[in-house]
């Protein structure tokens, strides 16, 4: 009765319009939604540890994970942009009308270096600003950066908790996505159009490409920034905490957290304090070494993901989901590049492949 044509325009008309309104009923929930299905990915290991120890019963697995999250996941996390929002602000504080270290001593002090001595003097007869000047420049910089960052780590609880309703309906996605996550995924992926061999091999690749974004790259920042803010409590620098997350952010970018640790070693050394900078300085390369061990050993290296796709999908992410975007800005550009791959090697198979089928 109805042509083909018909049938198929009917088809991709109804998809379109139910994409658009299901798009348009989701879209309040991408909060929610993200931080339930980031927790459930972390936690799904746990999960299944714990189902079978309570002799399958998934439900009531999913029921404690659930109930524990707020007190072990998301409350350490509340704690830490409270403390972040607070030592920012009382840097911003102590810096009004002061300096770490003013930047005329400094160049004193390197003067009396045999090495740098002759190329500061020069600069410092020859250039056209003045120390005083630079020192403005930068102390006016740091402390307009510090005063965004303390908006942002103020922002952050309530980004985490977020609302009443949206906290609660995280917990309740959370207990679905941990309880029948897996069974919604095979659904799921029976309507890729490819063979099951070829379906079960892209799932696996895509599930690697996600464990080496999420623990290879997110986990090892955490543990860099972690370690970055032992290392400064422990050599006597001010808020450990702002610089610690600093550092985690950090390690996103190719120079990882050196950008952050470097600076503090040499500033311990510019200021005279050689014992904490020679420990800075070991810490420091310790957190190198943590890194490049970590990173394989997360990710069991089962996939790579390249730099690029990282700090592109960080930086991206988090200015489009905040600080949710941080883990699916990676994981989203990392899945875009493991598709591409994919074909790519797909499709060089079938062209070695062709020539010996044919008679």
């Amino acid at each position: 009765m109805y042509s083909p044509f018909y049938r198929r325009a009917f088809a991709v008309g109804t998809f379109l319009v139910m994409s658009y309104l299901l798009l348009a009923i989701l879209r309040p929930l991408i909060g929610p939604l993200g931080w339930a299905a980031v927790l459930a990915f972390l936690l799904n290991p746990v999960h299944e540890h714990l189902s079978r120890r309570l002799k399958g019963r998934v439900s009531l697995s999913a029921g404690v994970l659930t109930g524990l999250t707020p007190f072990f996941v998301i409350a350490p996390l509340a704690v830490l942009g409270i403390v972040f929002a607070r030592q920012v602000a009382s840097m911003v504080g102590w810096m009004r009308g002061r300096t770490l270290l003013p930047l005329p001593a400094v160049l004193d002090r390197l003067e009396n270096y045999p090495v740098l001595g002759g190329p500061v003097h020069w600069i410092r007869e020859n250039a056209t600003v003045q120390a005083a000047q630079v020192q403005d420049w930068i102390t006016g910089g740091l402390q307009s950066m510090l005063k965004s960052a303390a908006t942002m780590g103020g922002t952050f609880a309530l980004g985490v908790l977020g609302s009443l309703v949206g906290f609660f309906m995280m917990l309740f996605l959370l207990f679905f996505l941990l309880r029948d996550g897996r069974s919604m995924l095979e659904r799921l992926t029976r309507l890729v159009p490819v063979e099951p061999g070829s379906r079960e091999e892209l799932l696996d690749y895509l599930g690697d490409v996600t464990r080496a974004v999420v623990f290879g790259s997110v986990a090892t920042a955490l543990v860099q920034g972690a370690l970055a803010g032992i290392g400064f409590a422990i050599a006597g620098l001010p808020s450990p905490v702002v610089f610690g997350v600093l550092a985690t952010i950090a390690a996103f970018l190719p120079a990882g957290s050196a950008i952050v640790l470097v600076p503090a070693v040499l500033y311990l050394v510019i200021a005279g304090h050689w014992g904490p900078a020679i420990f800075m300085a070991v810490w420091s390369a310790g957190v190198g070494v943590a890194d490049n061990f970590l990173r394989p050993f997360l990710t069991a290296q089962r996939a790579e993901v390249s730099t690029l796709a990282v700090f592109v999908g960080a930086i991206g992410g988090a200015s489009a989901f905040g600080i949710l975007g941080l883990v699916i800005g990676p994981v989203v550009v990392g899945f875009t590049a493991a598709l591409i791959q994919f074909a790519n090697e797909t499709l060089s198979r079938r062209r070695h492949v062709a020539p010996a089928g044919r008679p």
